[in-house]
């Protein structure tokens, strides 16, 4: 089953690849202020997880700047979701506003709020 996983992810990484979207073209002023917005964005994702791939290709289809974090990978940031977010469960997105930090989850609910701050 591990074999498996894996080279489906494999499968999912390649064609990612191959069929990367392309950004949008924004104003320079206008995509600064959205780069500011989205400084304080981190999505918590495993790199070969078909909804964080969802998620990704969104962020990258928007020109959007978010830090991902490798929660499989790294143990510090798997706690962080742990922890703060109060589960293990990818994607997420750490939303970081006026002091105030909103986890979300599902690639649908994610892909909307991005969608929504870059509109």
């Amino acid at each position: 089953m591990k074999f498996v996983r894996w080279f489906l992810g494999c499968i999912i990484l390649f064609f990612n690849f191959v069929f990367t979207p392309r950004s949008k073209k924004r104003d320079p002023q206008e995509q600064t202020k959205l780069d500011l917005q989205t400084s304080q964005f981190k999505l918590y994702q495993f790199k070969s997880c078909p909804f964080c791939v969802k998620v990704r290709r969104a962020i990258k289809r928007e020109g959007l700047k978010v830090e991902t974090r490798d929660a499989k990978n790294n143990q510090q940031y798997r706690q962080e979701l742990l922890e703060q977010g109060g589960k293990i469960k990818v994607p997420c997105l750490r939303i970081e506003k006026d002091g105030q930090v909103q986890w979300l989850y599902e690639s649908n609910d994610i892909i909307a709020y991005l969608n929504k701050v870059a509109a």
